[in-house]
């Protein structure tokens, strides 16, 4: 057999050091630290990126996306509402965690507090401290989602207790008390003709019915929002029918439309 055919002599693999071993590792731990924490980072932004969570914020939220930004989640505002309104984001909304928001149909901003106290508690400006009274927010704009359940477009009245005797809702009743807001179960109606969504908006001139016919016998009217309408989701949490007829789109929603 010539030199020609003969095998090429096999390379010994060099055996790594202690030293390098220990150098390899620790470059491919901070890779693996480095790529968990992007995985959570991208986790934790995709709930806000993808919108999946469409939340109504309190009174005197700047824009959401600065609202985000500003919020410290110290939960002040929490504190100092007298009905609760505000709640705060749970885990699955990834950095919203801890974010206060307001789910209306559970329990509106009825502004109980006869101002807005949660924007004197914010220390951050999440909440504009520009807003002086409650006519000067814009938390979102109450719209007829679902006018062929609305009572008042049946020209149907009310009798009982709003979402039912069970509900934990509460409202202040200015002919009850000024100051001291009740549970919504412990307030019936006796209503000919549904208006509890008129009736129970603290905010003069921002929603009204209006006569659907010019027929005295036609008791058929509409609900009607003006731009006062600040979208404290009162009108939400008081429609009598499930779900609520009449719904608060907020910024994102009404962006999305837009």
């Amino acid at each position: 057999m010539s030199d020609d055919t003969a095998p090429a002599p096999i390379k010994k693999k060099k055996r790594l050091t202690r030293r390098e071993l220990e150098r390899r590792r620790m470059i491919m731990r901070s890779l693996g630290a480095g790529a968990a924490v992007v995985t959570a980072s991208l986790v934790g932004y995709y709930p806000i990126i993808s919108q999946l969570f469409d939340r109504l914020r309190p009174p005197g939220a700047i824009p959401e996306d600065k609202f985000l930004a500003a919020c410290i989640k110290c939960g002040q505002c929490v504190q100092v509402c007298p009905v609760e309104a505000i709640v705060l984001g749970d885990g699955d909304e990834g950095y919203g965690i801890g974010v206060p928001y307001i789910d209306a149909r559970k329990q509106a901003c009825d502004f109980s507090c006869d101002a807005v106290q949660c924007v004197l508690a914010c220390p951050s400006g999440a909440l504009s401290h520009d807003i002086a009274k409650k006519e000067e927010t814009t938390m979102g704009f109450a719209r007829l989602a679902r006018p062929d359940s609305c009572l008042a477009m049946k020209g149907e009245g009310f009798s009982g207790v709003v979402q039912g005797p069970d509900f934990e809702g509460m409202l202040r009743y200015e002919e009850i008390d000024r100051w001291v807001p009740i549970k919504v179960a412990d307030h019936p109606y006796e209503l000919e003709l549904c208006d509890l969504c008129v009736r129970e908006c603290p905010i003069e001139g921002a929603i009204s019915l209006v006569a659907l016919s010019d027929d005295a016998d036609d008791n058929r009217h509409i609900p009607t929002i003006t731009d006062k309408c600040v979208g404290c989701g009162t009108c939400e949490m008081m429609c009598p029918t499930a779900p609520a007829s009449i719904i608060i789109d907020t910024e994102l929603s009404l962006g999305r439309s837009a």
